[in-house]
This record gives structure tokens, C-alpha cells and sequence, in this order.
């Protein structure tokens, strides 16, 4: 069913249609040559004909089975809360349908497992959303590291603090969410600290949560981690930090120098003096945010055009709640947990 030759359109439908599909994924969608949103689904049958119109969009559906069961798609794009991410990626596949699931893949670990094994069972593929991979300054920042330009990485602190917008106010209601903020921010730094050193093993994980404005969920959690070959990473992410703004931040040191983003920043110790390596140009914020949902969704279009392997699949996804599952026991035990 996967679409070959150029002449083809990957077929897709979208499923949820909060901010991330009204304000990236439609408007990326819509605009690539290889790809047809043929239909699309939300609960809220208004507004689902308001967007519909608005990205001119014939089919509309308020139950995904139906239009699983209706729509001739090679592929389902999955916006919804966290708690519907398991049984519409399931039906989905079982469908034949190739996923792309926004992050993070699930409320925990074991659903993370039961959609990793339906792609294998079904042969399909699937993508969890973890666009701050596809951000060109985290990319040549990764280029950095690969080449061994900042020496042997021994430390990173990233931090993400970020009020909360009224349209997601699920993230707070542990049913749907799963988790707090560290599932809502942190899991996207941890994502990016791992991508950024090559997937080192996590051995133990030590977190403290903090719940100042919500009931059910954590709305702060500094955590910290050991990785084999001794990296040690620091992680804050909070709701209600009292910050002025937003701020999203990476901090690498290494044996021979450090790096940054968020403005992304190179310095290298070259015969005893601090040189600064970073590239001339670098892109605004949101231009650096809109860029690396389109390589993303690119990305899947392609690997579900079958051009490449898919990047950010569901097994790494299954690791990477292994360690947030871990980080959780932690916050509720008051102690460091190992993993195995």
C-alpha cells in the first residue's frame, strides 16, 4: 500500500485538531507536492468543518473507527490527547495504516511496548513526534558532537520552562496525561540529550517533582541522570517556574569545549585560548520551531513513501519511557532507582 514513483501522494489523515495540528501539521501538510490530506477527525464536529474549510479539506469525521473503516489512506497523522494515542495507533495499523503519533508515544511504559509490538505484527511503521531532532541548530550541534569537535561530553544541563496555554489544559488531568510536565517538556529534553551523545545507556535516575498549581500531576521536576561513560545530565522542566518567558535551553560540556543552543553557541579550547565556532548564521526561534516540524513530517513522508528508514520509531520510544517510567518511581519513592 506504500505509494512509489513521484507521481504518487502519500494519503493521509489527520486525527485531533488542538493548536500543534492547527498551527504546524495542516498548514505543513497541506502544502507538500507528495502528500493528499484526504480527510480529517476531532470529536468537536464544528470546529473539525471550520479547519476543514479552512485547508480545503472535503472529508470530516468525529470517529476515527469510521474513517479508518471509509477512507482509502496510506498513513494516519495522531494529535490527540496522550490517553487515545494507544487504541487509535493499534486500530491504525491493524488497519495497514503507516503512524505518525505526536509525543509523547503514551502514558507509560507498557502501552509504549503493546505499539511497538502491533508495528512489528501488522509490518507497518511508525514515528513518534520529537521535532527538536529536526531543528537545524540541534542538527549541526549533533554534527559537533559526532565529530568529537567539544572533546569527551561529561556533562549537559537542559532545562524547558513553559507556561501552560489554555488549549491543553488535558496536560494537568493525570487520566489523559499520564504525567505532568516532565511527560509534557521533559521527555522532549531527554529525547534530545540522548539523540545529541548516540543513545548512551541510562543506568540510575534521581528526581524530585514538585506540584505548586496543579492537583493531580506535577507542574516542576528536577531530575538527574547517570549514563554509561559517566555523562552525568541535569534536567529541569516546570510550569510554574517564575520566569519572564518561555525558555527552552541544551548546555553540552566537554574535555575540550562547549557547546549550546537556544541561541546555539560552539566554543573549542584551541592552544589555550576560548575560540568560538559557531556558524555565522543562525535562524530566529520560530523560524528554527517552524523548520523542525517540517523536516519531521518530511521525514515521515518519505519513510512512509518508503525512501528511508523512519527515524525516532517506536522501539526507541519504548526505551526512552522505560527511563521515564523509572524517573516517575523516583519522584514517588524519594530515592534513585536503577535500571536494568
Amino acid at each position: 500500500m506504500t505509494p512509489t514513483g513521484s507521481q504518487n501522494k502519500l494519503k493521509i489523515g489527520v486525527v485531533g485538531l488542538g493548536w500543534v495540528s492547527q498551527i504546524f501539521h495542516l498548514p505543513l501538510l497541506t502544502k507538500m507536492d507528495d502528500v493528499e490530506v484526504v480527510a480529517i477527525c476531532d470529536k468537536d464536529k464544528s470546529r473539525s468543518k471550520i479547519i476543514a474549510d479552512r485547508f480545503n479539506i472535503s472529508r470530516v469525521y468525529t470517529d476515527y473507527q469510521q474513517m479508518l473503516a471509509k477512507e482509502d489512506m496510506d498513513a494516519v497523522d495522531i494529535c490527540t490527547s496522550t490517553d487515545t494515542h494507544l487504541p487509535i495507533t493499534l486500530a491504525s495499523l491493524q488497519a495497514g495504516k503507516d503512524v505518525f503519533v505526536e509525543k509523547p508515544i503514551a502514558r507509560r511504559y507498557l502501552e509504549a511496548v503493546q505499539m511497538a509490538e502491533a508495528v512489528k505484527q501488522h509490518k507497518r511503521k511508525l514515528m513518534v513526534g520529537m521535532n527538536n531532532r529536526f531543528r537545524p541548530d540541534t542538527m549541526i550541534l549533533k554534527s559537533f558532537v559526532e565529530k568529537g569537535e567539544i572533546g569527551k561530553i561529561f556533562y549537559v544541563k537542559a532545562g524547558w520552562l513553559k507556561r501552560i496555554s489554555p488549549d491543553n489544559k488535558w496536560v494537568t488531568q493525570k487520566d489523559k496525561a499520564g504525567g505532568g510536565v516532565f511527560l509534557d517538556l521533559g521527555i522532549v529534553m531527554l529525547d534530545l540529550i540522548l539523540w545529541l551523545l548516540g543513545f548512551p545507556p541510562v543506568q540510575r535516575v534521581n528526581a524530585k517533582m514538585y506540584m505548586h498549581k496543579t492537583k493531580t500531576v506535577e507542574d516542576s521536576a528536577i531530575v538527574t541522570l547517570e549514563v554509561k561513560y559517566g555523562v552525568t545530565l541535569v534536567m529541569e522542566s516546570s510550569w510554574s517556574f517564575h520566569c519572564a518567558e518561555d525558555y527552552f535551553y541544551c548546555n553540552l560540556y566537554g574535555s575540550e569545549g562547549s557547546a549550546m543552543i537556544n541561541p546555539l553557541r560552539i566554543y573549542k579550547q584551541l592552544h589555550g585560548n576560548l575560540v568560538n565556532l559557531t556558524p555565522v548564521k543562525v535562524d530566529s526561534p520560530l523560524n528554527l520551531l517552524k523548520k523542525s516540524y517540517e523536516n519531521e513530517l518530511k521525514h515521515f513522508v518519505g519513510a512512509a513513501r518508503g525512501l528511508h528508514t523512519i527515524i525516532s520509531d517506536g522501539d526507541e520510544a519504548v526505551q526512552r519511557m522505560k527511563v521515564v517510567d523509572a524517573i516517575y518511581q523516583s519522584a514517588q519513592k524519594g530515592k534513585e532507582i536503577k535500571i536494568k
